[in-house]
């Protein structure tokens, strides 16, 4: 665990500590679980989307063969055409 300050509006404060007595436990977890809310949730639910559409055209037959494709895109003649 790391430290860090932070700077608060005055109500902000305020409110922190009513809950924090409130809930029985301290401004500083209030910050943390606000935070892990507020960034680790939505950080963990954007790798969850991208995860849930990796290999999603994997079945199409109507695309062709990407191997050949890039291969045919990456074939490259300008030695061949400097050396004319």
């Amino acid at each position: 665990m790391k430290r860090t300050q932070l700077y608060l509006d005055d109500h902000v404060w305020d409110l922190l500590h009513i809950l924090a007595r409130q809930s029985g436990t301290t401004v500083s977890d209030l910050v943390r679980q606000a935070v892990k809310e507020k960034y680790v949730k939505q950080t963990t639910e954007r790798k969850k989307l991208f995860q849930s559409v990796v290999g999603l055209w994997k079945d199409r037959t109507d695309i062709g063969d990407a191997q050949a494709y890039v291969r045919r895109l990456r074939k490259d003649t300008r030695l061949q055409r400097i050396f004319r």
